[in-house]
């Protein structure tokens, strides 16, 4: 029975190896490299592409990808169904720990920083579960007011909270209404000094503005209309919040032409992964790598991982993990 399964802290047991970084930064093909390398299993850590109906627009890996090592969580989850961090948390430490049972390192992949901060960290101690007729009230409102109830309630907050995206303000907010206390209060488990988990990828700013247009410039003619067109009765409010799904659902309504929202799509998909960039340079156990690089400086963290999870077991893609 190896060790790797044992290595558990307040968030649970871990994954071999994190690789985090903004949107069509190359986290994909990054993740089956290593997965290649380490006979390892690819393990989701992106919000959207948790989503069933929404392969394109969310640019899950391709069938041909999916086909190469095995992959867990992309396009499980139907789109009525809301996840927050919690819940996600709770859906990959199952496949961390079925990975590690089937002797196969879980890489756990993706953009969305809080998702990939609680599997690692856990959540803050004391926070409540979710309300959900309060959170369809908030959801009713507009943004702009909500923020400032925020503000109100917990000014702190107010300047950390991604004010831009819903979820993120709505579950602050929740907290303070049923708790009577600061959402800022409430606080993970440190992990300064803690050892690297990954990488996040830490590309030029024009070079990734320029996979973003090549991405986008191809959505409509890989079936995003088709795509959304089908799913909009399906949304609920954590999918209806992907980026671009506003803006091919005004081509469907004929408000907007294909080119149009096209350059809608690139403008909020760069603010997007500002916003990602941001997160990722604040977590200090995932280190900043240029693509050219990434291969061979995931690998080395993975090892070092390896030799403080389990001493004497041989490589990862040798190890086998306990029930």
């Amino acid at each position: 029975m190896g060790r790797a399964a044992e290595h558990e802290n307040a968030a649970g047991v871990q994954p071999a190896l994190v690789i985090g970084g903004p949107t069509a930064s190359g986290k994909t093909g990054l993740a089956i490299s290593l997965a290649q390398r380490l006979g390892g299993d690819v393990i989701n850590g992106d919000a959207f592409q948790l989503y069933a109906g929404l392969p394109v627009l969310t640019a899950q890996p391709s069938a041909a990808q999916r086909g190469l090592v095995p992959h867990h969580l992309f396009g499980e989850t139907p789109l009525n169904t809301s996840v927050d961090a919690s819940s996600y948390a709770r859906l990959a430490k199952e496949r961390i720990r079925l990975c590690w049972k089937l002797g196969r390192p879980p890489i756990l992949v993706g953009g969305s920083g809080l998702y990939l901060r609680t599997v690692l960290r856990g959540l803050p101690q004391g926070l409540p579960s979710p309300d959900l007729d309060l959170r369809a009230r908030l959801e009713a409102r507009p943004l702009r007011d909500l923020c400032a109830e925020l503000a109100a309630l917990d000014p702190e907050a107010a300047r950390k909270v991604d004010v831009q995206n819903p979820r993120r303000v709505i579950r602050a907010l929740e907290v303070c209404l049923l708790t009577g206390k600061a959402f800022s209060s409430f606080r993970a488990p440190p992990m300064a000094g803690a050892p690297l988990a990954g990488i996040w990828l830490a590309l030029p700013r024009d070079t990734l503005h320029e996979r973003i247009a090549l991405r986008a410039a191809g959505l409509f003619a890989e079936g995003v209309a088709a795509e959304v067109q089908a799913a909009l009765p399906l949304l609920g409010p954590t999918a209806r919040q992907v980026i671009g799904l506003e803006q091919v659902a005004s081509v469907l309504a004929g408000k907007n032409s294909e080119q149009a929202a096209t350059l809608k799509i690139v403008e909020a998909t760069r603010q997007y992964a500002r916003r990602q960039e941001t997160w990722f340079r604040k977590e200090t156990v995932l280190a900043p790598t240029a693509s050219e690089a990434a291969l061979e400086e995931a690998l080395r963290i993975a090892e070092q991982r390896a030799d403080k999870m389990y001493a004497g077991n041989g490589g990862l893609s040798e190890t086998t993990a306990p029930n």
